[in-house]
């Protein structure tokens, strides 16, 4: 009987621990124990160059193409978020950040982009929005038509990074995979400016997002975290 007792409560820890790990199939309710915002309404635990990021009415958003980044590094984490694109956005969310002056390279990108504007609808899929960019393109374009709010819910955990667009899972990662700088698994070429495989990444960073790129603005709100096992 003890044996079977210890062997329950065994079993019972280990499907505990893997429903916490768990990549979510929807988007989370982002409140109650766990969950905080990634950063204080007035900024001031966030790094970021004087001037560049602002926030009015809870809506974060960037005058200059400079990243804002979180106070502290994560590891396993759901980040949940909503943002909006302008005609021709073109930003990110950069996860496992381990140089903020250098970050291109020594981060990974989940892209968001306005997937309707004509010079991002041409361009290659993994540049396209949800995709980790220039790696793996998402399943397919589900954000919104410009002026409207989006949702993210971005799951790190070790080499897999899940990503939720709008209620759809839209791209899986196993950072494992990707053992060249030069090349996708698939074949397609990684630009030239992600010079380190995502196999050799750490996979603790900070996480951060890509201000007024390409010349048109990004808008963010409600960005919350929870940290995870």
């Amino acid at each position: 009987m003890i044996r079977q007792a210890l062997a329950f409560l065994l079993f019972t820890a280990v499907a505990c621990t893997s429903l916490a790990q768990a990549p979510p199939q929807k988007h989370p309710a982002a409140k109650g124990a766990g969950w905080e915002n990634l950063f204080k309404p007035d900024l001031s635990d966030a790094t970021f160059d004087a001037g560049v990021w602002t926030v009015e009415n809870g809506v974060l958003t960037a005058s200059e193409d400079k990243p804002i980044w979180s106070a502290r590094e994560y590891g396993n984490f759901t980040l949940d978020l909503e943002f909006k694109t302008a005609p021709g956005t073109n930003s990110g969310v950069f996860v496992y950040c381990t140089d903020q002056k250098d970050f291109v390279p020594n981060s990974v990108e989940v892209q968001i982009a306005d997937d309707y504007a004509e010079q991002w609808a041409k361009s290659p899929k993994s540049w396209q929005c949800g995709a980790i960019f220039g790696r793996k393109p998402a399943t397919k374009s589900n954000v919104k038509k410009a002026g409207e709010w989006n949702r993210y819910t971005i799951t790190c955990l070790g080499n897999r990074i899940y990503v939720l667009l709008n209620g759809e899972q839209v791209n899986e990662i196993d950072m494992k995979e990707w053992t060249s700088a030069t090349t996708n698994p698939d074949g397609t070429k990684i630009p030239e400016w992600l010079s380190k495989p995502l196999a050799q990444m750490p996979t603790r960073g900070y996480i951060g997002f890509q201000g007024k790129h390409a010349g048109a603005p990004i808008y963010f709100r409600n960005i919350r975290v929870k940290s995870l096992k």
